[in-house]
């Protein structure tokens, strides 16, 4: 199945290091340290390059040379992500500009005053999502559906650098406890964002046809969407060059307790976004359950 582990790469070390460049020398001295930490992670990281591969060559269909050189470039573009999100949460949003395609999505949103569920993907950089959402004058509070398994090392030192997030986090619970603060969030015209494009094992899943092959999704965030009559906005926030970022909004079509047609409109967002912007495909791990037996 197409499960996460929870964790992801890096150490405090490491982003010690780029820290001190963004603050000392600016983002893209930070950029130029990048080409080496991507090339330790494009000869060194077997299982993610096999992962990534199979996504380029077997999904995409590009060949396999193709393939293997956007291994490398998928690193360097998913390092860039990360530097920008320290940079932008340091204060450093002026030195990026950006644009919004559909934005009108979540203003209506805010306007039917019901609260509303973003569904977003590990693509792109949506957690920079926040500090530009001021910009256009729409004012509420979002609430991120996260697990707690990120290192904790990583977070504190993190959270010594960067301003205080106006995101809350609603950590998922055995005890199911995070669906009432949901309610709460919703009754109070707050916002729920899920990313629906990886679980954890043990969790109930749905499955979905991504890029012509089946593969497991979470069903939490569809389920729930699916049954709280509240509006639901497809959101990401893409890279693009020039230190310029594009941030998407799609209203989807909700029917009532249908997680699937859901499931089903959300894929059909995430091919189209894919389809712009392939190397920003952030799941490092196998996907499509396609790797395991292969050696």
């Amino acid at each position: 199945m197409s499960e996460w582990d929870g964790k992801s790469k890096g150490t405090v070390l490491g982003y010690r290091i780029f820290v001190f460049l963004i603050q000392k020398a600016g983002v893209k001295s930070a950029y130029f340290l990048l080409y080496f930490v991507a090339s330790y992670y494009f000869l060194f990281l077997k299982k993610s390059n096999r992962a990534i591969l199979y996504y380029f060559n077997q999904r995409l269909g590009y060949s396999y040379f193709k393939s293997k050189r956007m291994v490398f470039k998928s690193y360097y573009v998913f390092g860039q992500t990360i530097i920008d999100k320290v940079s932008i949460s340091a204060g450093m949003r002026e030195k990026f500009t950006y644009e919004f395609d559909g934005i009108e999505s979540l203003k209506k949103l805010i306007a039917e005053k019901k609260g509303g569920i973003l569904i977003s993907a590990h693509i792109g950089n949506f957690e920079i999502a926040e500090h530009f959402f001021e910009e256009i004058d729409i004012n509420f509070r979002i609430n991120l559906i996260t697990t707690d398994l990120e290192r904790s090392d990583i977070k504190k030192f993190l959270e010594s650098v960067t301003e205080k997030p106006t995101v809350n986090h609603i950590i998922i619970k055995d005890d199911l406890s995070h669906i009432f603060e949901i309610n709460a969030a919703l009754d109070r015209n707050e916002l729920i964002c899920f990313t629906g494009d990886r679980y954890l094992e043990g969790s109930k899943s749905l499955s979905g046809i991504l890029l012509g092959k089946e593969a497991d999704f979470p069903a939490g965030p569809f389920l729930i969407a699916s049954r709280l009559k509240v509006p639901v906005v497809f959101v990401y926030a893409m890279k693009e060059p020039n230190l310029h970022y594009h941030l998407y909004a799609r209203e989807a079509t909700v029917k009532y307790r249908d997680e699937k047609g859901l499931l089903n409109a959300y894929i059909e967002n995430v091919e189209s976004i894919l389809q712009k912007y392939p190397l920003q495909w952030f799941n490092y791990f196998d996907f499509w359950n396609q790797l395991k037996n292969k050696r």
